[in-house]
């Protein structure tokens, strides 16, 4: 009973806030939560019979965390995990709050959540992780992130919470570092790119170094093939053939991700025809190249986060799409950071809009885009872009950053869980 009166206020909160705004507001509760009772976090993430699965990095970790819990659950675990890809310490709570009862216990076997690197550093202080899952290190966001030396350190600091193995992308040389620097008590297991996938990817994989050497045959689960939406992962000399739930290498690299890590969870009970039925049914995760019907039109969602995603996610996108809504909103404090990426395959872009709209068509100037209309409104902005005929080549398109995406959901009104 001791987090009862916590978790009261914690639903009346959020009850309240779904009154005023339905769909949003998913964090408060976490917040107050975290005011009145600041132990109830930690606590109740040491309390699962089979321990705590964390997934941190620059990027990947929302796609590679909705993999991993599918294949566990194809296996027959019972998972909790933060469905809202609310991977900081309020949205945890929030999350958390979704499921337990009144004395603060969260049903499930196995806890796999995705962790913002910051947050998580500090959440997992005191608190012991079963496995760490570790997808990159790239240039992240300026005002948060001001050196990738600053993420890796992070990142390190949650891989040291892991009492049994840590998961690392072997292409990434930070994380090669780390996982050098790791207790010997603690498995290291790898993923990554084979030498013909990295050469077929120009622009390299986005991160802040790349490893000289490709993963050897058998030391880890290797992305062999990539070809749209399909990949083929050898696990130890064993093609396993995947659907993706979007286009692109990085999503290949986050089915291995979490393939590799699966089978750090479950040992012998590993099943790889189990994990690449799974891998193979899961839809795209919230804005990652997710395909929504909105008032008679298909529409693809592509979010940009930080200069590496920007650039992988921007060419990930059909050659010849016709009309693309590009939407940077005030999450992006200062868009310089992404002045050094190229946007100039996207040809010609609909509207840009969102607070930093002005700031957006430059840089999109400045790579030889065309645009149509400049519209900072972005309400308005959506209306007329779904108001136009639909496209003769491809679909309709947005792209847009973390505070554009949840300002578009809302406005279109797709509340449900992300």
């Amino acid at each position: 009973m001791r987090y009862a009166p916590a978790i009261l206020v914690g639903r009346f909160v959020r009850f309240a806030a779904r009154l005023r705004k339905p769909g949003g507001g998913s964090a408060i509760p976490g917040l107050i939560v975290n005011r009145i009772a600041p132990g109830y976090l930690k606590r109740t993430l040491s309390g699962f019979p089979q321990g705590l699965v964390v997934v941190s990095g620059s990027s990947g970790k929302s796609t590679t965390t909705k993999m991993l819990v599918a294949v566990l659950r194809a296996h027959g675990i019972d998972v909790f995990t933060n469905p809202s890809t609310a991977n900081i310490s309020q949205g945890l709570t929030s999350a958390l709050l979704e499921r337990a009862d009144w004395q603060g216990r969260v049903p499930g076997d196995v806890a796999v959540l995705e962790m913002d690197e910051g947050h998580g550093a500090l959440v997992m202080q005191g608190v012991d992780a079963r496995v760490v899952a570790l997808t990159n290190v790239m240039v992240d966001q300026i005002d948060r992130f001001h050196d990738s030396d600053m993420v890796a350190g992070m990142l390190a600091r949650i891989a040291v919470q892991a009492h049994e193995a840590v998961v690392v992308n072997a292409d990434d040389a930070n994380l090669e570092r780390l996982a050098a620097q790791l207790r010997s008590d603690v498995a290291v297991h790898r993923f990554g790119v084979s030498q013909a996938v990295l050469d077929a990817s120009p622009r390299g994989l986005g991160y802040t170094e790349t490893s000289p050497e490709r993963l050897a045959d058998g030391t880890g689960v290797r992305v062999t093939t990539v070809d749209g939406a399909e990949a083929v992962l050898d696990d130890g000399g064993t093609s396993v053939s995947i659907g993706l739930p979007a286009r692109g290498t990085h999503y290949a690299l986050d089915a291995a991700a979490a393939y590799s890590t699966a089978r750090a969870v479950l040992g012998q009970r590993f099943s790889p025809t189990a994990a690449a039925r799974a891998l193979s049914e899961i839809p795209a995760v919230f804005g990652r190249g997710e395909r929504v019907a909105v008032r008679g039109h298909d529409v693809e969602f592509v979010l940009v986060q930080n200069p590496a995603s920007y650039q992988l996610n921007v060419d990930s996108i059909a050659p010849g799409t016709e009309q693309i809504l590009f939407a940077i909103g005030a999450d992006v404090r200062d868009p310089s950071y992404f002045w050094p990426t190229d946007a100039s395959t996207l040809g010609r872009v609909s509207i840009v809009s969102g607070s930093k709209a002005a700031e957006a068509a430059l840089m999109l100037a400045y790579d030889g885009v065309e645009i149509d209309r400049v519209e900072p409104d972005l309400g308005r902005a959506l209306d007329d872009f779904l108001a136009a005929p639909a496209p003769v080549s491809g679909v309709k398109t947005i792209v847009f950053s973390a505070d554009s995406m949840r300002r578009t959901r809302a406005h279109l009104g797709l509340t449900g869980a992300e």
